[in-house]
C-alpha cells in the first residue's frame, strides 16, 4: 500500500456515495445545494483523482501490482454507476448505456484469455479517450439536469416536441452570443454536448473494442510456434 494506491482506493469508496448522492434527493440538502450539483462535484473529484494517482505513481516510483489491478477496476465502477444512475433518471438511453458497459466486460474476459495464452494486452490511447468522452457526457448531462432538464426517451427520441428542439436551441445560442446564459441556455448545451459525447462514448467503445482484438490476434499470429516441416514432404 503507498499513497496512489489510497487515492484509488478512495476513488472506489466514491462511487457509492455518488449514487446515494444522485438517488436521494435530501441528499443536496446537508450542503445546501442541489444533489445534481453535488453529485457533479463528487464526480468531478473521483475523475481528477485517476489522473492524479497515476502521476504520484510515476513520480515517486511506486508502480504496483495492486495499482494496475486496482486503477482500471475503479474507473469501470465510478462510470458504470454514473451511467446507470443516468438511465434511472431518465437521462440517458438504456441502449448506449448496455453497449458501453458491455464492451467493458468483453474486454475484460479478453485480457484475462489473452494472459493464460501469454499476451499482455496494454491501455490504448482510443480507450482513456473513450473515458475521458464518457466523463464529458455524465457531467454535462448531470448539469442539465440539475438546470430541469426534461427526461429523455430511451428509445433515443431526445424531447418528445420538436418545437422545444428548435425553439429553445436557438435561443440558448442568441444569448450565447451576448454572454447572457440563463438556467434555461445551461440546460439546453448541457444537453447538447452530453449526447454528443455519449455518442462519441458510443462509437469509441466499439472503435476501441475492435482495436483490442486485433491487437490479441496480431500478438497471437505472431508468438504461435512456427511448425517443422515433414521431411517427408
Amino acid at each position: 500500500m503507498n499513497l496512489p494506491n489510497y487515492i484509488t482506493i478512495g476513488r472506489i469508496v466514491f462511487v457509492p456515495l455518488l449514487v446515494v448522492v444522485l438517488m436521494t434527493p435530501e441528499a443536496g440538502k446537508w450542503f445546501g445545494i442541489s444533489s445534481y450539483a453535488l453529485g457533479i462535484v463528487i464526480f468531478l473529484i473521483a475523475a481528477l483523482s485517476d489522473i492524479l494517482d497515476g502521476q504520484l505513481a510515476r513520480r515517486r516510483k511506486q508502480v504496483s501490482t495492486l495499482g494496475k489491478f486496482l486503477d482500471p477496476i475503479a474507473d469501470k465502477l465510478l462510470i458504470s454507476a454514473a451511467l446507470i444512475v443516468l438511465v434511472e433518471k431518465h437521462l440517458a438511453p438504456s441502449w448506449a448505456v448496455c453497449v458501453i458497459i458491455g464492451r467493458e466486460f468483453i474486454i475484460t474476459g479478453l485480457r484475462s484469455v489473452a494472459a493464460s495464452e501469454g499476451v499482455i494486452i496494454q491501455a490504448q490511447g482510443m480507450g482513456k479517450l473513450k473515458m475521458w468522452a464518457q466523463c464529458v457526457a455524465i457531467v454535462a448531462l448531470l448539469v442539465a439536469a440539475a438546470n430541469g432538464i426534461v427526461p429523455v426517451s430511451n428509445f433515443g427520441l431526445d424531447y418528445p416536441a420538436l418545437f422545444w428542439q428548435v425553439t429553445e436551441v436557438q435561443t440558448a445560442f442568441s444569448n450565447l452570443s451576448t454572454f447572457n446564459l440563463t438556467s434555461n441556455d445551461w440546460k439546453v448545451f448541457g444537453y447538447l454536448v452530453g449526447r454528443g459525447a455519449l455518442w462519441l462514448s458510443v462509437i469509441l467503445a466499439l472503435w476501441s473494442m475492435w482495436g483490442y482484438f486485433a491487437y490479441f490476434l496480431r500478438e497471437r499470429k505472431r508468438n504461435e510456434p512456427i511448425n517443422e516441416i515433414d521431411e517427408a514432404q
